[in-house]
């Protein structure tokens, strides 16, 4: 197969789970709302400082929003105990927005919300759900 068939074939496969997945979230969207007590928006944040920490800047492009929102979401996040904003030790000019115990406690208790399968996937064979756990196991690993 040609480098630019492979690459549509790629972009074709990743259009089609992004639609599958935006298509099927909405019930555990509101179940995390709920739980959480926050904006989705606010969650996104949280999820990109699970990793490490990050500057606003480096959250504001992570999560695809700008500066000024950015801002707003992590003092928001700070009022509420689930971030702490820290002198970068790399540049003491910047700071640091990192996750508090509370907000990690508070991204176990996300992660503990339930998530069915759609319908459309669990349909699928034990031999078709086999393949597509090894496959998302192999592009999911660093």
């Amino acid at each position: 197969m040609s480098g630019d068939r492979q690459a549509d074939l790629a972009d074709e496969v990743w259009r089609g789970l992004t639609r599958l997945v935006f298509d099927h979230r909405d019930s555990w969207k509101r179940a995390v709302i709920e739980e959480s007590g926050l904006p989705f928006s606010r969650i996104r944040i949280l999820r990109r400082l699970e990793r490490a920490p990050m500057t606003v800047k480096q959250l504001a492009h992570a999560a695809t929003v700008d500066a000024p929102a950015a801002t707003v979401a992590v003092n928001d996040l700070e009022e509420r105990g689930l971030v702490v904003r820290e002198i970068d030790p790399a540049n003491r000019r910047c700071k640091l927005v990192s996750l508090t115990e509370t907000g990690r406690a508070l991204l176990g208790r996300i992660d503990r919300v339930e998530d069915p399968a759609p319908d459309v996937l669990a349909a699928l064979g034990p031999d078709d759900l086999t393949n597509l756990r090894e496959i998302l196991r192999r592009i999911s690993s660093p």
